[in-house]
């Protein structure tokens, strides 16, 4: 357990590092498409990387929706998110190191990628809405994860559709909160940022895990709804993939 626990922490670390890192040092030269594109592909390469090794939640949303969903054992829950939380802490104080050692510093008031709403949201967006789409944008990520990782699904292509999913929810969802979806990327920043970004920081821990139930609720429902014997007859002629 200590293996996966290490592993999540590292892919953590690597989503946190990767994607807000693209934010807060390159935003200017690739905008919303490059930074969503960033988050997508480091989901994507730590699913190949360390999916064998934990499952390559690195979100704690993920694990909750996937225990859910019956995929994951609960008593590893604890674990799991603590080695995510600290992974993604740890990614935001080296991007923070990173960006304050430029000539003219870092200033903090610029928000580290932290994700936030009303005055603190890029577009714009109230409360209603950022809580509305982070319950949505969650439940969609974890549909994919759940219908991708099904074992009737085609046998190793789950990190493609996985990543590709990601960067389509940050296209969405940066303009309303920074998108979130995941509390252990938003604890991260907030923690540096201190201030409006802790205050605000509630709404991304609650909306992803309560968007991840709702995702994985409605896939069990689908998943339940078809005839067992046309289950049995797919199991059959499909091999289980690799858990990604």
């Amino acid at each position: 357990m200590q293996k996966k626990y290490v592993a999540e922490a590292i892919g953590t670390f690597v989503l946190v590092f990767g994607g807000c890192g693209t934010a807060v040092l390159d935003a200017k030269n690739v905008g919303v498409l490059g930074v969503s594109i960033a988050f997508g592909l480091t989901l994507l390469t730590m699913a190949y990387t360390i999916g064998p090794i934990s499952g390559c939640h690195i979100n704690p949303a993920v694990t909750v929706g996937l225990i859910v969903a019956g995929r994951h054992d609960k008593k590893d829950l604890t674990g799991y998110v603590v080695a995510q939380v600290l992974g993604g802490i740890a990614a935001a104080g080296v991007l923070y190191a990173i960006a304050n050692g430029h000539d003219l510093g870092y200033d903090l008031k610029d928000g580290l990628a932290a994700n936030g709403y009303g005055d603190h949201s890029p577009g714009g967006y109230g409360l209603l809405a950022g809580l509305l789409a982070e319950i949505v944008l969650t439940a969609l990520l974890l549909f994919v994860v759940l219908g991708t990782t099904d074992k009737r699904a085609a046998v190793g292509f789950a990190g493609l559709p996985i990543g590709l999913a990601l960067t389509l929810i940050h296209l969405v969802g940066i303009p309303i909160t920074n998108t979130s979806v995941n509390p252990a990327r938003s604890i991260g920043p907030a923690l540096f940022v201190r201030g409006w970004a802790l205050e605000q920081l509630w709404l991304f821990i609650v909306a992803p895990i309560l968007g991840a139930i709702f995702g994985a609720l409605t896939y069990r429902a689908i998943e339940e709804a078809q005839p067992k014997s046309k289950v049995v007859a797919q199991d059959e002629k499909t091999p289980s993939p690799a858990r990604t």
